[in-house]
């Protein structure tokens, strides 16, 4: 390990304690560089963690974050990660809300199984030919995008040539998302399914000139190179726990339970604990915090409030996550899907393109949308280890609701609790509407006698992790480049982990390129700070 001068207690200190800053923390000390993690919770991790929300009960749920496509195989070489993600064989299966008893499957292992599933909703079985084709259209802008994400940020005017279709480039990148969706695909059920992928953690319609839901489409299009997006075996606390295990080994010093209180512009970082309080410098400090908390910590510091380039001054959220241990899988009104196909993939619940523009403008002009827009993971099926012997031995299964299009704004007007009830029975609504018996029926019972479901909503994630609004992305995200003329004269910069103070660097969500479990922000801060520490 270098060993700080006089003036810095540490070469890289790190504000806040997510998968991200143990990336950076694992790169950094790997480099023989000093570096301090600080996470107010008693551990690390963030959002990519696993819990067990029931006492007494062994199932270890991703509570948080639940999915990965997004981290690259080269953080995992460089880094030598054990972890394992599973590839779903079904991709998703939607029922048609107008008569639930049929319904589309996207079976990745049989192209004709997904063709008649196709016909029988929507009459046309070319309609699994244009889906195919829209999809495909993306791969070779995911396989040549995605490597760049952990490379010095690309021009605009480069990536578009990296790209190398002009049409391509103007459906996705300048126009919205919408107008490309209606014009690849015919059906209301098939254009929603699309639509998907732009709306996760991002509310916005179809048609928004803001283009929020291209960049989130984006993200959710290019990961790994293809696009999927795979469980985690063990759960995503076995990714952190991962990424826990390597810093430490490389001798980076990881502290919990401590609160940051302020940050300053020549690097001095306050903390306290139940009993004390203490400080460290860094001769760079990193925030992997998001940008309004960090904003707090500068201004707590005596320090400019300094902005990381294009951040929200008031980040939003806009999704309830609801968490559920089941008995057994619940029957379909569909009787020609094996629930445990369709609960294997990623299960759409009233998400056709003219449900999720309806449920929008409801949202906006500030009601709960009903029917609540929502799509379902069941890890348990692809990854039986998150639940112990007797629950495998029982036949019971791990459910996840991400319900869309619930901004912000409801929290914030009224009490948590009451919001959090009526979300629960929003979403059991939803889920009803298109099953042959009550989810109520399949909870599993905890010891105390209460059924095993709880919801997450944005304030939820505010209080617990610090997540200002319940924004996942800390803010939006970005393009994965730099506009033309852009500035790229210094190593922040380039790496696209910049704010206004040049020691103070970004390693989380907030970072460009940020978003997602992925490590991108953690990797390329420390990138950034090994250049400038030399």
């Amino acid at each position: 390990m270098t060993a700080a001068s006089p003036d810095h207690t540490h070469d890289v200190v790190i504000v806040g304690g997510g998968h991200n800053a143990l990336v950076a923390a694992a790169y950094l000390a790997r480099a023989g560089k000093s570096a301090l993690v600080l996470e107010r919770l008693d551990h690390l991790g963030g959002a990519a963690v696993s819990e067990e929300p029931w006492p007494g009960l062994d199932a270890r749920l991703s509570r948080y974050s639940y999915l990965v496509s997004l981290l690259p195989q080269r953080i995992v070489d460089d880094l030598g990660l054990r972890i394992e993600l599973s590839r779903r064989r079904y991709s998703s299966y939607t029922p048609d809300p107008s008569d639930p008893s049929r319904g589309v499957l996207v079976d990745n292992g049989d192209a004709e199984a997904t063709a008649a599933s196709f016909e029988r909703v929507t009459g046309d079985r070319a309609e699994a030919d244009r889906f195919a084709a829209f999809y495909e259209r993306l791969s070779p802008l995911a396989q040549r995008l995605f490597p760049t994400v952990t490379d010095p940020l690309m021009t605009r005017s480069q990536v578009r040539e990296l790209v190398g279709d002009d049409e391509l480039w103007e459906q996705l990148f300048e126009r919205p998302l919408g107008e490309m969706i209606r014009s690849s695909l015919e059906s209301d059920i098939a254009r929603g399914i699309a639509l998907t992928d732009g709306l996760i953690g991002t509310f916005s319609s179809a048609d928004d000139d803001s283009l929020d839901q291209n960049r989130c489409f984006l993200y959710h299009v290019i990961g790994g190179g293809t696009g999927d997006w795979d469980v985690p075996v063990g759960g995503m606390g076995r990714v952190s726990g991962e990424l826990e295990r390597v810093a430490r080994e490389a001798g980076a010093e990881l502290r919990t339970g401590l609160e940051v209180s302020a940050v300053t512009a020549d690097g001095e970082v306050r903390f306290s604990d139940a009993s004390d309080e203490g400080s460290v410098r860094g001769r760079i400090v990193m925030s992997g915090v998001g940008p309004a908390v960090l904003e707090r910590l500068l201004v707590a510091g005596g320090a400019p409030a300094a902005r990381v380039p294009g951040a929200p001054e008031r980040p939003a959220g806009a999704q309830v996550k609801v968490n559920m241990l089941l008995k057994r899988l619940p029957k379909l009104r569909d009787e020609r899907v094996d629930p445990s196909a369709a609960f294997a993939g990623t299960f759409h619940i009233n998400e056709t393109l003219t449900q999720l523009e309806g449920a929008y403008g409801r949202a906006a002009e500030g009601s709960l949308p009903d029917p609540l827009p929502a799509e379902i993971y069941c890890h348990s099926l692809t990854d039986p280890s998150i639940l112990g012997p007797e629950l495998r031995a029982e036949g019971a299964q791990t459910l996840t609701l991400f319900g869309l299009h619930v901004p912000h704004a409801l929290a914030e007007r009224g009490d948590n609790d009451a919001l959090r009830e009526e979300l629960l029975a929003a979403a059991q609504r939803s889920l009803d509407s298109v099953l042959a018996e009550p989810i109520a029926d399949c909870l599993y019972t905890a010891p105390d006698g209460t059924p095993c479901i709880e919801a997450r909503t944005t304030l939820d994630l505010e209080e617990s992790l610090g997540m200002i609004g319940g924004d996942i992305f800390h803010g939006g995200l970005s393009w994965p480049w730099a506009e033309d003329g852009e500035p790229l004269d210094t190593p922040a910069a380039r790496w696209g982990v910049s704010t206004d103070l040049p020691t103070l660097l970004v390693c989380g969500s907030g970072a460009r390129r940020g978003g997602a479990v992925s490590g991108i922000g953690g990797h390329n801060a420390a990138q950034a700070a090994l250049e400038m520490l030399g």
